[in-house]
């Protein structure tokens, strides 16, 4: 199974709009985080986990020509906003887009992309098609997906459990029958947005701490704010077996 991270940034992303920090005016392109996605490739199937306002560019920039689904985590903008331009792959494979979430979240997306849902639509909408999913394990396209319910502030967001990967985004609490669901895997991704305490993210410690009991063989950190620091700066002071992940950064896991 291959991963791609198409976005690793907050949801104002990395530049910051009208800020002059060190990081904001960091030439370092791993300082540079769009709005927070990852690309799904196992067998022959290409699935995309969340599609936020910069998925356009995202799809673009790794060249992806394919898509069998995407599966929402939540149903906040800077992770649903971009979710018109499936239709580039509508027009490409000449079918619906499969899209997997709770009911909030399918809802969510029928208010904001009402046109995509009209009974009588107007030519050239976005062709979707919605699968609801609960906390309980569903497949998308032959591919096993287990939910992780964690916590967004008070708001229940899906993280998801695909073979020996976790990806876990927008959490600042995970309940103890959730975190069973974690153990034992080989590459956990988790947010970390900052070093101060946030009422609904992770900091970098708490997510450190996480990635200490969980102890997989790697951890990544995304959905980083410019208020964590450089990349080159927080990554001299993290274990051997934690990273920042960066836009652009690809994983393998064997025999997942």
């Amino acid at each position: 199974m291959r991963i791609t991270f198409l976005g690793t940034g907050t949801s104002q992303g990395v530049p910051v709009i009208a800020c002059n920090c060190e990081v904001c005016a960091s030439l370092d392109f791993r300082d540079k985080r769009l709005r927070t996605s990852i690309h799904i490739e196992t067998g022959n199937k290409s699935i995309v986990i969340d599609t936020g306002p910069d998925f356009r560019q995202q799809m673009l920039r790794a060249r992806i020509d394919h898509l069998d689904a995407v599966v929402f985590t939540h149903e906040h903008k800077d992770h649903t906003a971009g979710l018109d331009d499936v239709r580039a792959f509508n027009f490409r494979q000449g079918g619906d887009m499969p899209i997997y979430g709770t009911d909030r979240v399918i809802q969510q997306l029928k208010k904001e992309f009402g046109y995509a849902f009209a009974e009588k639509k107007y030519p050239g909408v976005p062709r979707i098609k919605t699968i609801e999913i609960r906390n309980e394990a569903f497949s998308v396209e032959g591919v096993n997906f287990l939910p992780v319910e964690v916590l967004h502030y008070k708001l229940p967001v899906f993280g998801f459990r695909v073979g020996d990967f976790t990806y876990i985004t927008d959490a600042n609490a995970i309940p103890a029958e959730e975190f069973e669901k974690i153990r034992n895997t080989r590459v956990l991704v988790l947010n970390a947005l900052q070093k101060e305490s946030h009422i609904s993210h992770f900091t970098l410690e708490e997510a450190l701490e996480i990635a200490r009991e969980v102890n997989a063989e790697k951890t990544y950190f995304t959905h980083i704010s410019h208020r964590l620091g450089t990349h080159h700066e927080i990554s001299a002071d993290l274990p051997a077996n934690v990273e920042l992940a960066y836009d652009g950064l690809t994983i393998e896991i064997d025999g997942a």
